[in-house]
């Protein structure tokens, strides 16, 4: 760098600029997307993607996507009957018994153990297995149309 009195401020930094690029390497690619350049890109017409080929990709992905889809397993049932025959309810359990049926019975059904897809009926499955269990303790489980649990 040449040592003058009368050099402006912006030769100065100019001649410092040029000797400094002259021992640094190029500037690395940013590692963010710039989508400026990547809409120019899409708009500039090097990028060819037609109806046809976008219709041929749809084709080749719809064919994959069918085979992959199955058909959804049907809900549990929320008929007494059902219900109380799943409880394993009999003729006159013991009290205790009956909690360690509604336990076992919220830890497989309980809404908030299940999808949620799922919850509704869940919720619905425990009100009637909960109905169930009172009713036995209060020694009045009747017969659940023509179920097999009774007291």
């Amino acid at each position: 760098m040449a040592r003058g009195a009368h050099r402006d401020f912006a030769s100065l930094l100019d001649e410092i600029l040029s000797e400094d690029t002259g021992h640094r390497e190029a500037p690395a690619r940013p590692a963010s997307l710039d989508y400026l350049s990547v809409a120019e890109e899409l708009h500039s017409g090097r990028i060819n993607f037609t109806d046809r080929r976008a219709q041929a990709e749809y084709r080749a992905h719809e064919g994959a996507r069918a085979e992959r889809i199955e058909e959804p397993a049907p809900l549990p049932s929320t008929d007494p009957d059902e219900i109380a025959r799943e409880l394993g309810l009999s003729a006159r359990q013991m009290p205790k018994n009956l909690d360690r049926l509604r336990r076992d019975f919220a830890f497989r059904n309980h809404p908030d153990r299940v999808p949620a897809h799922l919850r509704a009926n869940a919720m619905i499955r425990m009100q009637v297995a909960n109905m169930l269990i009172d009713e036995a303790k209060r020694g009045r489980l009747k017969r659940w149309r023509g179920g097999e649990a009774k007291a």
